[in-house]
């Protein structure tokens, strides 16, 4: 099981899930040069280990586990993927 972020963090973009993430799974972070450009934050499902960090500190609860994507959001399981295979 991997995290997913969702159609809330569009514009949002919070980042409070990259300070707690222990394994810097989630991207683009506040420091990296394409943050002011992403729509929103991603998370690298190889990366993710499933600790629930981020779902716990998103404001916006745009961070759910892949199992429990909303039917309306399930496009945003490959937009987090594809995101880390360019």
């Amino acid at each position: 099981m991997t995290y997913v972020i969702n159609e809330p963090c569009i514009g949002i973009k919070d980042a409070s899930c990259t300070e707690v993430c222990p394994v810097d799974c989630i991207h683009p972070t506040r420091e990296e040069p394409e943050f002011e450009e992403a729509e929103q934050l991603y998370i690298d499902p190889e990366e993710c280990i499933d600790c629930d960090a981020c779902v716990e500190v998103c404001p916006v609860d745009a961070i759910t586990s892949e199992e429990a994507v909303p039917p309306q959001w399930s496009r945003f399981i490959a937009i987090n993927a594809d995101y880390f295979q360019r």
